[in-house]
């Protein structure tokens, strides 16, 4: 725990006052090396958030999005503007003035509104006190200078790790490696798969309907006051993450094994499309969200706690394995994944991905369809386990996928017959409505 996170909560004299304060600590804590989503779901701070009115909820998480998703350009910001680096005992400084310049370079905030909150919370902080006057001119400075910032060349990978950005590179080229830096610096759509007449639900909320099927909104405030949720009628779920199921075929009435399967969309348009679905996963508290879920659907399945990599079964005519990933494709959704993981997190989960992939070409039938996918962008989780697998004999041959099938475009698909979206896919002239997360998906036959 950060000295962000420990400083006392005082009862804010200004509106506005405890959403800065509060998206400052989150940040501090997701640099220190906590997930956002963890924070958000217990603990105090999640407390804190779950206080405060739906606005100011949803203020916290664009403030820290924002913060995150422009980590490197905002860093650069002000770095450039500080005579000398900021010392150890002001660290808890730097979070603060990182919302505040969140504020004022990328969202639709008041200049003088960011500063003179931040120029508060930091007097009012004891520890941070002697910084006021700091904080007052560097912030002020940024927002006088905000329009030459902007008109800088500001490229993508300015805001992805080094290691990361050098990575695409080789896998994908350089142009488009800077494609994808861009597209996961952009605040992503809501996505939601319908159970049925996309093109009216699409108008019903306000938004479009993709190629896939799927509806995108673009600010849809909060999704459980929407039309049709309570109903059960959509859920929550990226449109590249609803194509791996599809990918199955036809499974009305066939026994299908969803290995790994929280938190359940895969397994919610498995079971939508008439499959016995049988989802597994290893968190038994995460399987309780899938239940959850499909009880407000209306949707029933067989869930099972268990490690998918050991699980034994009769075997299924059909499996989907989306295995555990470093996320790196989820990144314009999950902004703190591009500064938590690292090389070390690929190399431990690659054994992991190898495992759980042996166990799910046993629970394939014979003639048997087995879907193997991650969202992840690094070869070593996708192509390259596939590639393995076929090499060391395993008894299944590639099914080449056609993107028709599922609304597709040509470039989602490898020369091999596997799929690869990217989340610079998909563009649209609205960026907030552009985009998918990154996915690969191979389809194989056991023989």
């Amino acid at each position: 725990m950060t000295e962000a996170s420990r400083a006392p909560v005082r009862p804010p004299r200004v509106p506005g006052l405890e959403p800065r304060r509060l998206a400052a600590a989150l940040l501090a804590r997701v640099l220190a090396g906590e997930f956002l989503d963890a924070l958000l779901e217990s603990g105090l701070l999640a407390e804190r958030l779950g206080r405060l009115p739906p606005p100011d909820r949803g203020l916290v998480r664009a403030l820290v999005g924002t913060a995150l998703r422009r980590k490197g350009s905002i860093d650069g910001v002000i770095r450039a503007r500080l005579a000398r680096p900021l010392p150890r005992k002001a660290a808890a400084l730097q979070p603060v003035l990182a919302v505040a310049a969140a504020q004022i370079l990328f969202m639709d905030v008041p200049a003088h509104a960011a500063v003179s909150l931040a120029v508060t919370e930091v007097g009012e902080d004891s520890r941070l006190a002697g910084w006021k006057g700091l904080t007052n001119a560097l912030l002020r400075r940024i927002a006088r200078e905000k329009d030459d910032i902007l008109a800088l060349p500001e490229p993508g990978r300015r805001d992805t790790p080094g290691w990361l950005f050098a990575r695409w590179v080789e896998a994908y080229g350089p142009q488009t490696a800077e494609a994808i830096a861009a597209a996961q610096r952009i605040e992503p759509s809501l996505d939601l798969t319908v159970k049925s007449d996309p093109e009216g639900w699409a108008a019903r909320l306000g938004g479009i309907e993709l190629p896939t099927g799927t509806v995108r909104l673009a600010g849809a405030g909060s999704v459980t006051e929407l039309p049709g949720f309570a109903t059960g009628d959509w859920w929550v779920q990226d449109a590249a993450a609803g194509l791996p199921p599809r990918l199955l075929g036809a499974v009305n009435g066939q026994r299908v094994a969803d290995l790994c399967a929280a938190p359940g969309g895969k397994t919610a348009l498995l079971a939508q499309t008439g499959a016995r679905v049988t989802a597994v996963d290893v968190s038994a508290g995460r399987l309780k969200r899938v239940a959850a879920n499909l009880a407000r659907l209306g949707l029933t399945a067989e869930i099972v706690a268990a490690d998918a990599a050991g699980f034994a079964a009769e075997p299924f005519d059909a499996v989907l394995l989306d295995a555990p990933c470093s996320a790196t494709g989820t990144i314009r959704r999950h902004p703190d994944v591009a500064w938590l993981k690292t090389p070390a997190t690929i190399d431990s989960l690659v054994p992991l991905q190898a495992n759980l992939l042996a166990n799910a070409v046993r629970l394939t039938r014979p003639g048997g369809v087995l879907v193997y996918s991650t969202c992840s962008l690094e070869p070593e989780e996708g192509q390259g386990q596939i590639a393995r697998l076929l090499a060391d004999g395993a008894p299944v041959e590639r099914v080449p996928i056609d993107p028709a099938a599922f609304g597709g475009a040509a470039d989602w698909v490898t020369p091999d017959g596997d799929l690869r979206t990217l989340p610079c896919h998909l563009p649209h002239a609205d960026p907030r409505l552009a985009g998918l997360d990154g996915f690969y998906a191979a389809r194989l036959r056991r023989v």
